[in-house]
């Protein structure tokens, strides 16, 4: 039976090898395109991903070793080393840091995935492996993303992807979203995704939070989910909005462009 670490690991893959595959063939020029991140060129994903597989990776082999995990200083030099780099070792090292990363996780055995606690630095306590490599896939999905639809105006989230990050956006709510934006107006509305489809309420408020379905919302926002996931994350602009995202009810989406500013 598929554990939540084995379904998580497989969508790293996914994502790694789509992402991989237009990687090797992009041009000098290609690597110095504006990516969906809107501070970055497409090599400064790369980089940024890179550099976080390196990291995440001694993190993980500390924790299978029982070895101290990487320190800020140990962050800050993989950093400085990656900023130092061209836009072509940039792509290349993506592809090999990247790669050495999924494959540490592929490694680990059943128990392992079960049992292994992994140290990530940023949290209160060691997590286990489903939610180290969640975390990992949330990052790399959207930045994935960023990358690819400087080439494709219509790339999407990888499908793999979508349904495992949908339980963990809620908690992203408090720090890519800006409720001031709505200028002191409230709101809930019933959100309906597709692919897959969940049902569930959007309260628009100082904090905005995710609830229960509500029985008598002020309005309704329909759209695929992986649209709403990149909504959430600030990667919705006009230009890559699917025609079928709808907004009814006292808030636009362009309301929402501006609560979800995303990273």
């Amino acid at each position: 039976m598929s554990t939540a670490a084995d379904q998580i690991i497989h969508a790293l893959r996914a994502g790694h090898e789509e992402l991989a595959a237009l990687v090797r063939d992009l041009k000098d020029d290609d690597l110095r395109q504006p990516s969906g991140a809107s501070e970055w060129q497409v090599s400064q994903v790369l980089s940024h991903l890179g550099s976080g597989a390196e990291i995440g990776l001694a993190g993980l082999n500390a924790s299978i070793e029982g070895t101290p995990a990487p320190d800020g200083d140990f962050n800050r030099g993989v950093w400085q080393r990656w900023d130092a780099m061209s836009p072509e070792e940039h792509a290349a090292g993506f592809l090999a840091s990247n790669e050495r990363l999924v494959e540490a996780y592929e490694a680990l055995d059943a128990e392992t995935r079960e049992t292994l606690r992994i140290n990530l630095g940023f949290l209160p306590e060691p997590v286990d492996v489903a939610t180290a490599a969640r975390f990992r896939l949330s990052e790399f999905a959207f930045h994935q993303w960023d990358a690819e639809v400087a080439f494709n105006p219509f790339a999407a989230v990888t499908p793999e992807a979508v349904p495992l990050l949908l339980d963990q956006i809620g908690g992203m709510l408090s720090w890519t979203s800006r409720p001031k934006e709505l200028a002191g107006r409230e709101a809930t509305l019933l959100v309906r995704l597709r692919d897959p489809e969940r049902t569930f309420g959007l309260r628009l408020a100082e904090p905005i939070t995710l609830t229960d379905a509500p029985e008598q919302p002020d309005g309704e926002l329909s759209l695929p989910a992986e649209a709403w996931l990149r909504l959430v994350v600030g990667r919705l602009g006009s230009r890559y909005t699917p025609d079928s995202v709808q907004v009814s009810g006292p808030v636009t989406l362009d309301d929402l462009r501006r609560v979800f500013v995303g990273f």
